[in-house]
């Protein structure tokens, strides 16, 4: 028995219709907001600022944390090949599952070396000069 569209469609008016209420008595009911020069401040915790909210950001931070989300994701992707190795091996495959993490784990190692050897994991760089 096919159905169409028309639970779908349904489904999509009824969210619809209660994002619309919701934003319509929600204006009843939250506070109004009085802008001061304090209130219009960025960075409104409590703390005055010190100086503009444009600032150089260090890109050491940004590496570090590219370089731990490639090895946060090579746990992911070896994780489940791992736990079902014993059942590969038992099927034959075994050799086929070491070879794919043996690779995998290559490829990032020498990533990981490359990295090194280029000094980008050093958090104080030295400056070449010209």
């Amino acid at each position: 028995m096919e159905t169409g569209l028309l639970p779908v469609a349904v489904f999509v008016a009824v969210i619809a219709g209660f994002v619309f209420v919701a934003l319509f008595l929600g204006r009843f009911f939250r506070p109004k907001v009085r802008h001061t020069p304090l209130k219009d401040m960025p960075y409104e915790c409590g703390e005055e600022p010190v100086k503009d909210a444009w600032f150089n950001f260090n890109p050491r931070f940004y590496l570090i944390a590219l370089v731990f989300v490639v090895f946060d994701v090579e746990i992911a992707l070896v994780l489940p090949v791992a736990a079902v190795l014993r059942e590969w091996v038992g099927a034959g495959r075994g050799m086929i599952a070491l070879a794919e993490i043996t690779l995998f784990v290559t490829i990032l190692l020498a990533a990981l070396i490359y990295v090194w050897l280029r000094g980008d994991l050093r958090w104080i760089k030295d400056l070449k000069r010209w």
